[in-house]
């Protein structure tokens, strides 16, 4: 049986996005990995359900920098699950008030789901869906 194990995001800032996802989203966050021989560090975040999230930094790696919110070849958004409708206005609301852009206001899309696009500190694409 195949399942997604994690999924890895670059970033500038672990500390910050990592206090996004465990405030607004409940992560839980793993003790922090550091390979100073590759100036490489990160952190895992797993969600209700057993998904995870592996955000990591490079202080070798040249990245390759995006406008937020761009859509891009690949990886193009996160999608979690947050029980209801009402969860997904008041969230929506709860991050909007923290300074966070809101792309999508919550609603029903074409394929039947309940969302909102949001982007977290790095400019990434998070719907957030009933």
């Amino acid at each position: 049986m195949a399942r997604i194990e994690h999924v890895a995001l670059w970033t500038g800032d672990i500390g910050r996005l990592r206090d996004f996802y465990v405030s607004f989203f409940g992560a839980r966050a793993g003790d922090p990995y550091r390979n100073p021989a590759h100036a490489f560090e990160s952190c895992f975040l797993e969600f209700d359900g057993g998904a995870r999230l592996e955000i990591m930094r490079s202080g070798q790696l040249e990245l390759a920098e995006a406008p937020p919110g761009a859509q891009r070849r690949g990886l193009t958004h996160i999608a979690i699950a947050v029980g209801c409708e009402a969860r997904v206005d008041a969230l929506t609301r709860e991050i909007a008030a923290a300074g966070h852009p809101v792309l999508d206001q919550p609603r029903r899309t074409g394929d039947g789901y309940y969302e909102s696009v949001v982007l977290d500190p790095d400019g990434n694409r998070i719907e957030i869906a009933a």
